[in-house]
Parts: C-alpha cells; sequence; structure tokens
C-alpha cells in the first residue's frame, strides 16, 4: 500500500474525446448500423463496450455496410474521406474534435492561397495523416528539434501547424529554429490548451512524487508524451493499460505515488489505479460494480427531474437526488446552437431530463434536455395534428418542391402550392419570416411532417370576408393596405376582401400611374363610393374633399380679388394662367392689353407671372375669368374710334362701358365653355 496517492487533476478523458465517446454511445445501434473510423480512441475497454453495443470498427470507407452511418473519430480525416463518402453517398456523424477542425480549416485556407504547410508532430499519429489531407499530402511533417534545424524551408510563404499532443517545450524549441530559416511564416500554435495543462501537471506531480504511473493505451501519443514528462521528473515511471499491469518488483509500499492519465483514459481506470494503491483489497470488478451501483436507480431512457447545481460554458450538472450527479452536453441543451447553457438554465433550476446514457465511462449520467424537448414537441405535435390546431414556426430554407418550417426542433416541410394564399414563383423571400400553419399529413414512422400555410390563410380570408360583408355599407371608412398596382388603379386590402381605387379617385391632380401616389404595401384610408352586390366588387375613394384644389381656391379668392398668377398654356382665344396647383383661370385675349392683338404669345410667354384681376368665378362649372386690362390705368387705355353721334343722343364715352363689359362677360363666358 501506497503511503500516499496523488491523482492529476487533469487525468482522463479531454473535451474532445469526451464529445466523441458520448456521441459514439448515444447512436441507437438497433435501428441503424453504425461504425467508427478507426478506434474512436485509444482504449479498448471502450472499443469493446461500443462493439457488444453495435458500433463497430472499421478502417476504410470500402468496409462500411449499406446504409451504414460512419462516425468521424476524434483525431478527423483528409478531406479525400468526405470525398469519398459524398461520392458514395455514405452518411457520417462529425465527432472530430473541434481543436483539430480548426487546424483543418487553417491549413485549408493558407494551402489554397499558396502558402507552404509545415505540421510539427508525428508523421505516422492519425491526426497528423487527417491535417495533411487538408493541403493534399503536400505539409512538410517535423517530428523533432533535429528535423527542425535541418529542414531548407521554400522562400514562399510558410504556414505552420502542430498536432494538438505534441509536447509544448519542443514545440518552443522548434519554433525558435524554424524563425531563423523562414522570414516570411505565419505560425499557429494550435496545440491543445488541454494537453499544456496536462503535460503541465505531469512534470510537476512527477518532481514531487517518489513514482509516478502514467495511465493509457500503448499506441496513445498524448500518453507517451506524459510518460516521457514524468521520466524526465521521475526515476520510477511506469506506462501502464491499467493498474494490473504494474510490474511486480515496482514495491511502491509506503512510497508517494503519483498517477496521471491519457486524454483516452476511462475515469473507472483511473479510480482502480488510486484505489488499489490505497487499498489493496478491491479488484477491478468490485471498483466497477461499485461504479455502477452509484447510477443504477435510473435507467436509459427514463424522464427524471433534478435541480440545476452548476452551470459551465461546456456543461450544465445537475442534482438527480442519486450518488452520482447527471451532466448535460452544450448540444443536449437546447435546440438552437445560437444558445448558451447560461441563457437556458440558472443554478437552483428545477430541471425535466431524458437520461441518454447512464453506462457512462467516465462514472457520470448523460443527459439531454433537447432529446426530451424533442419527444415532447413530437407528441404535441401529433396531438395538434388530430386538433386541427393553427401553429406557428419560422421558415428555415426553401427545397426542392417547396420549404421547410421548424416547429420548435420538428422539421416541417410545407409543398410550394401550400406555401402561400397565392401562387409564388420564388419562395426564397420568405426565409426568416414566421408563418401560421397547420399540419396535413404525418408519417410516423419516418418522422415526416407536412404543413400547409395555405389552408390556415384560405380560412383566415373567409372569416375576414363574412365579417366583412356584414358590416359594409357606401361612405364606410377602412384603413387598407394598398396590394397590386395596374395602370387603371389600385387594388387595396381592406379587411380580406379587395376593393379598386380609380387613378381618377387616387389624386385631384392628373396622375399617369398610380404609383405616382401610392405603393405596394402602402397602409391608406379609403372609404367605399359603391359596392356591386351581385359581382361583389367594390369601388372605393381615397381623395379627401378637403383636398379638393377648387374647394381651396373658392375658399381664398373672389370676384374683383388682385392675385399673381402664372401663364401655363396659350390657346388662340387667350392665356390659362394657374391660380393654384390645379386650378387655372382664362385671361381672354382680349383682357391681355390695351390694344388689338393676334395672339397672346405677342404679350405672353410660358412660366412668366403677371398679376391679374378676377373678373368672374362659377364655382359650380369651374370656371374662373381673368383680366390684365382691367388693372392698366384708366388714362392708358385707349378709346376705341366710334362714329359721330347726333348731339341729342348721350356721349359715346359714357355709353362705352356698359357695352364694353357686356361683350367682354360674354366673350369670357364662350372662351370658357369652348
Amino acid at each position: 500500500m501506497a503511503k500516499k496517492v496523488i491523482a492529476a487533476k487533469t487525468a482522463g478523458f479531454c473535451f474532445g474525446v469526451a464529445r466523441a465517446v458520448d456521441i459514439a454511445y448515444g447512436c441507437d445501434a438497433k435501428e441503424n448500423t453504425f461504425h467508427t473510423l478507426g478506434p474512436i480512441i485509444h482504449n479498448h475497454h471502450v472499443v469493446e463496450e461500443l462493439s457488444e453495443k453495435g458500433v463497430t470498427v472499421i478502417n476504410s470507407i470500402s468496409e462500411a455496410k449499406e446504409n451504414s452511418t460512419v462516425i468521424i473519430r476524434t483525431h478527423g480525416v483528409p478531406k479525400a474521406i468526405y470525398d469519398e463518402m459524398e461520392e458514395k453517398n455514405i452518411k457520417y456523424i462529425e465527432a472530430t474534435c473541434p481543436y483539430v477542425k480548426k487546424i483543418h480549416s487553417i491549413v485549408k485556407k493558407h494551402y489554397d492561397e499558396g502558402a507552404q504547410i509545415v505540421i510539427i508532430g508525428d508523421g505516422s499519429h492519425p491526426e497528423v495523416i487527417g491535417i495533411n489531407g487538408w493541403c493534399e499530402n503536400s505539409a512538410i511533417v517535423l517530428k523533432d528539434e533535429d528535423a527542425a534545424k535541418s529542414v531548407n524551408l521554400p522562400e514562399k510563404q510558410v504556414c505552420i501547424v502542430a498536432q494538438t499532443t505534441f509536447n509544448k517545450k519542443k514545440y518552443e524549441k522548434m519554433i525558435f529554429f524554424l524563425k531563423k530559416t523562414c522570414q516570411n511564416v505565419l505560425i499557429f500554435d494550435t496545440i491543445c490548451r488541454a494537453t499544456e495543462e496536462r503535460q503541465a501537471e505531469a512534470e510537476k506531480l512527477a518532481s514531487k512524487v517518489d513514482a509516478m504511473i502514467v495511465l493509457g493505451g500503448a499506441d496513445s501519443s498524448n500518453t507517451k508524451k506524459l510518460y516521457d514528462i514524468s521520466k524526465s521528473e521521475c526515476k520510477k515511471a511506469y506506462l501502464l493499460q491499467s493498474i494490473k499491469d504494474l510490474p511486480e518488483n515496482a514495491n511502491l509500499n509506503n512510497k508517494v505515488v503519483g498517477i496521471t492519465a491519457g486524454a483516452s483514459t476511462p475515469a473507472v481506470i483511473i479510480k482502480e489505479a488510486i484505489y488499489t494503491m490505497e487499498n489493496q483489497e478491491l479488484s477491478f470488478e468490485a471498483l466497477f460494480n461499485e461504479s455502477e451501483a452509484e447510477k443504477t436507480t435510473l435507467n436509459t431512457g427514463d424522464v427524471v427531474t433534478g435541480t440545476v447545481s452548476k452551470v459551465g460554458p461546456t456543461e450544465v450538472i445537475v442534482n438527480l437526488g442519486v450518488k452520482q450527479d447527471g451532466f448535460i452536453p452544450a448540444s443536449e441543451i437546447s435546440d438552437d446552437p445560437n444558445l448558451t447553457p447560461d441563457q437556458v438554465v440558472k443554478v437552483g433550476d428545477e430541471i425535466e431530463v431524458f437520461v441518454v446514457r447512464v453506462n457512462d465511462v467516465e462514472g457520470n449520467i448523460m443527459l439531454s434536455k433537447r432529446k426530451l424537448d424533442s419527444i415532447k414537441s413530437w407528441n404535441d405535435l401529433l396531438k395538434f395534428y388530430e386538433e386541427g390546431k393553427i401553429l406557428e414556426g419560422k421558415v428555415a430554407s426553401v427545397v426542392n418542391g417547396g420549404m421547410i418550417v421548424m416547429y420548435k426542433d420538428i422539421r416541417v416541410f410545407v409543398p410550394a402550392s401550400q406555401a402561400n394564399d397565392r401562387y409564388l414563383s420564388d419562395l426564397s423571400g420568405l426565409v426568416g419570416n414566421v408563418v401560421p400553419f397547420k399540419i396535413i399529413d404525418v408519417v410516423e414512422k419516418r418522422r415526416r411532417v407536412v404543413g400547409s400555410v395555405k389552408v390556415v390563410l384560405d380560412a383566415q380570408k373567409a372569416e375576414l370576408e363574412a365579417k366583412f360583408w356584414a358590416d359594409a355599407e357606401v361612405g364606410k371608412k377602412y384603413t387598407g393596405v394598398v396590394k397590386s398596382l395596374t395602370n387603371f388603379g389600385a387594388f387595396v386590402d381592406i379587411g380580406g376582401v379587395d376593393g379598386l381605387v380609380h387613378i381618377s379617385e387616387l389624386s385631384w391632380k392628373r396622375i399617369k400611374h398610380p404609383s405616382e401616389v401610392v405603393n405596394v404595401g402602402d397602409a391608406i384610408e379609403v372609404y367605399i363610393k359603391d359596392i356591386n352586390d351581385e359581382t361583389k366588387k367594390i369601388s372605393l375613394g381615397y381623395k379627401k374633399a378637403e383636398d379638393n384644389p377648387w374647394e381651396i381656391a373658392k375658399s381664398k379668392i373672389n370676384v374683383d380679388d388682385v392675385i399673381t398668377v402664372k401663364i401655363v398654356r396659350m390657346l388662340p382665344f387667350g392665356a390659362f394662367a394657374e391660380i393654384i396647383p390645379s386650378v387655372d383661370g382664362l385671361i381672354h385675349i382680349s383682357q391681355i392689353a390695351n390694344k388689338r392683338i393676334a395672339r397672346p404669345e405677342d404679350e405672353l410667354t410660358i412660366g412668366q407671372e403677371v398679376e391679374v384681376k378676377v373678373v368672374e368665378a362659377d364655382w359650380e362649372n369651374k370656371k374662373i375669368g381673368l383680366s390684365i386690362r382691367a388693372l392698366l390705368p384708366v388714362e392708358e387705355v385707349a378709346a376705341p374710334v366710334v362714329e359721330e353721334a347726333p348731339a341729342e343722343e348721350a356721349p359715346a364715352e359714357e355709353a362705352e362701358p356698359t357695352e364694353y363689359k357686356e361683350e367682354v362677360s360674354n366673350t369670357i363666358a364662350d372662351a370658357i365653355e369652348e
């Protein structure tokens, strides 16, 4: 028995490995066939257990069974593997470590831009092979300081990345030499932070103990590096698959023993080593059974309620009322990938969850809120289908023959013919919109759901129409929405029914097209001018009486007023002048000057502003007579030439004004009539 056992806090599964193992254990091999491309991790216990569940190992895509699904392991694979799967129409699940996936993106980007890729790592390691596959296997792979010193790098730009599990100190020394031999270099420190922390802790722990035990697979790169680091600090260092492999002559009694483990080592292996060092009587079976006993009160598939005890960036810890806490990975919190765990739950929240797995290799109980929400959503949807309930969902995408509407986390297919109450040649404008729909078909076996927006809109429209016709009457005002424009007017929706505002009703002035006044989508105030009960056609008015320019002019202008006007057009018998917009008056040719003129153009020009006197205003017939001559000084007005009258008759100049006034009045009236 050891004097003291110190276990490294960072020992065991890293984030990427835990994620991959969770994915593999979460696959339901009863309904589908699953393969991992290579062992999911370097641990035969996990690989064997997965094989028993039906998740088997293959070493190439050609070994994949028909209609099977391939799990891409943590190490990642070359781009060619994805291309092969796509070509053979093989489904796959992406379990590549996110940190490794990031390296793939860096390599591809800079390789495509013409850079020489350099990978610091073991060229035979699956992770490095995968990275190299994203630059068409053209990378220069450097495994140690000697290689970094002797390499001849090209003069073009060089992009350097590292295997995520590479030794941090060796990496820094190699970068030192590479910087000396290449000026145009981009360096990406892609060593996983968890690896750095694990290696740093192993080094520190090994320097303090009498013996160091490193647990992990003999073919695990990160485990070997931990062993090398430990051995450099502690003479008694052992690399073991499990504590059973400890040599009999190790003699660790009364020694201070440090224990660490590689990223692929399950928690139960670490726990067994600790118990063995502290108490020789506990076997692996006993330890495993003890671990299982902590969890057997729950079963996979159970729905349980617990209390949130911790919320982290990658997982939520839930107290389930049993000896072992459960955890919800961030990916299982919500079906919205944009939400972080702390946006969904808080410490102290009571939460209902689905038990994904109780046989977790790390000794935890894996839970899912998202899966339970999905189950509930599906059951609700079946109920709503039977009830014919109207639902709402966001249009996620346009697909062949229709569009996909998301109801919570369920994809609902809406055929193009059911996407609107009117034919739409292009559905892309609906993407992102929240639409009402009804379920019109469900295929439960395939979890296929078909919905219709059209049936909802048609029903709403019928209801609005019935309500409209019950209340409609001439003169009633509505706030409507312009639905479409034609050369002859605008169609306006006034509550489920469309009415026409004729072009002549849109403005008091002449317009060539309705778009000069309104646009599609505008909300406008209208009133019913006429209803045809037989054809159900409605004529709408839009012009307001108070905006009638003739009414405005009537309120401002009186006969004998002197006003300033603008000449707008000429005719043989006179000139028309704008008094206010849309209201013109006539200056008869006889009222333009104090002499006879042949044409109005002889005295006036278009656009000229002149002062006139209002000599006549017929508001009913919209006629206004104007005179320039009436404002000229009397002395400037030449008396017309007349025959000499007998002495007893009244002088000609006394008779002239009356005759002249009648002549002018009649002439203006005739001209306006024309």
